[in-house]
């Protein structure tokens, strides 16, 4: 009984020795531990001391992305309907229809330049070279309107395309000449394609579609302030050499610029 008692005792003894020795190790240094006993010289040489790592905390700036509850969203639920563009974001009803507007513009503007290019072209007129810059910017204008249909279908609106209105087919003026008053009315409608083209980024702006206002920047307005300075130019070496079909009136301009560009082939 005596010896039982003093197994037990001896047994707590060292548990209660080993729970001191184990708490003493918790809070020494590398060192100490060795000299304690806690781990061997060879452990201590690869022993790293690491912050605890709370598998719940959050990133330092609080944000989490979630993305399966974020796109539970309704806005951005995917439409079922057939009907309806997979593509569509953030693209208002206005921006569709200013956009469709401005195809209709571009597309109106390449016919009025067609006719002149087939204006000056006829046998009795040949003017090879106004022929060939009109018939340019009538293709010019043309792409100007793809680039519109594309831009269209890429944001997942539809494309919808309106009349065109018929040009006239005479561009002959009694005071101007027909050379002149055809590159005033090219001058004209450049400058109101750039009107066009500054209200469409108005639309954009006010429907807080950067992406749309970007593409209108990036693909038209530098160009047409470029294509407006170039006419600009052509006007005023026309009223240079005067009426007529860019022939030369006065002896002081005579084989001008003007004339280089609108007699011969560009």
């Amino acid at each position: 009984m005596a010896l039982a008692a003093s197994s037990s005792s001896s047994l707590a003894a060292k548990q209660l020795a080993g729970l001191i020795t184990s708490s003493s190790c918790y809070s020494k240094s590398n060192a100490s531990l060795v000299k304690l006993g806690c781990i061997s010289p060879r452990t201590k040489r690869s022993l790293k001391v690491s912050a605890a790592v709370d598998a719940n905390s959050m990133p330092l700036t609080g944000v989490v992305f979630q993305p399966f509850e974020e796109v539970k969203k309704e806005v951005l639920d995917v439409p079922v309907s057939p009907l309806l563009s997979l593509a569509r974001q953030k693209y208002e009803d206005e921006c569709e229809a200013a956009i469709n507007e401005q195809i209709n513009v571009e597309y109106n503007v390449s016919y009025v330049y067609h006719a002149l290019y087939a204006y000056f072209d006829r046998d009795n007129i040949a003017l090879r070279g106004l022929a060939k810059f009109f018939k340019e910017s009538s293709e010019e204008e043309r792409e100007h309107a793809e680039k519109f249909m594309e831009y269209q279908n890429l944001r997942g609106g539809k494309v919808k395309l309106h009349s065109i209105m018929q040009p006239p087919s005479e561009f002959d003026h009694a005071e101007k000449g027909d050379a002149l008053y055809a590159m005033e009315l090219a001058l004209s409608l450049e400058k109101l394609t750039n009107e066009k083209l500054l209200s469409l980024h108005s639309v954009a702006d006010r429907n807080n579609d950067p992406q749309m206002a970007e593409f209108v920047e990036s693909e038209f307005l530098g160009e047409q302030v470029e294509a407006i300075n170039k006419i600009a130019k052509y006007v005023s070496q026309l009223r240079m050499v005067g009426k007529g079909h860019g022939m030369i009136q006065n002896p002081q301009l005579t084989y001008t610029i003007s004339v280089l560009y609108f007699i011969q082939p560009l």
